[in-house]
């Protein structure tokens, strides 16, 4: 039975989903837990960016569909990768929720909606050599591998990852 998901934009409430994410166990891949100034930082550059216009990106909390559980948070930014305007993208599926598909589910939704919304040709995602399931997803996702650079997560730290990209085919208007 194929699980489905939809994606709720980021709300001033879900902050809560932020100190969830931020366990040590959801940090492992990203550096570690962030301090309580930068999670409040981040909620609000979270927020900010669904005030702006749909093409900058957005972040969102993914949600069952037949339970309404929030089970995790997945969004697309702005950035120039090598010299070109791309899409980046990001997600962290809860412990309680990991290995049903639900990430790869979330990111089908979230490339509908850059390619329904954005203005950019690519979507990246920066997963850690060291994360087999966040590379799992960008190939079920039908990113192609590019390669392994140093990515700088946080900033600063440079980090061995993969760079997978995703082509997006605008729809008819």
């Amino acid at each position: 039975m194929e699980t489905h998901v939809r994606l709720e934009p980021w709300a001033a409430g879900d902050f809560w989903l932020l100190e969830r994410k931020n366990e040590p166990v959801m940090t492992e891949h990203l550096g570690g837990p962030e301090s309580p100034e930068k999670l409040a930082d981040r909620h609000r550059r979270y927020q900010e960016l669904g005030a702006g216009e749909p093409a900058a990106g957005r972040m969102f909390r993914v949600v069952l569909t037949d339970t309404d559980e929030t089970v995790g948070s997945i969004g697309y930014w702005e950035r120039d990768w090598r010299d070109e305007p791309v899409y980046e993208t990001g997600w962290a599926v809860l412990p309680e929720f990991q290995g049903r598909g639900l990430a790869v589910a979330a990111l089908a939704e979230l490339v509908r909606h850059a390619t329904a919304h954005g203005n950019r040709r690519a979507m990246h995602a920066f997963p850690g050599i060291d994360h087999p399931a966040s590379n799992a997803v960008c190939r079920r996702g039908g990113f192609t591998c590019r390669g392994e650079v140093d990515f700088e997560y946080p900033a600063g730290v440079p980090h061995p990852s993969n760079d997978w990209r995703l082509e997006l085919t605008p729809t008819a208007s």
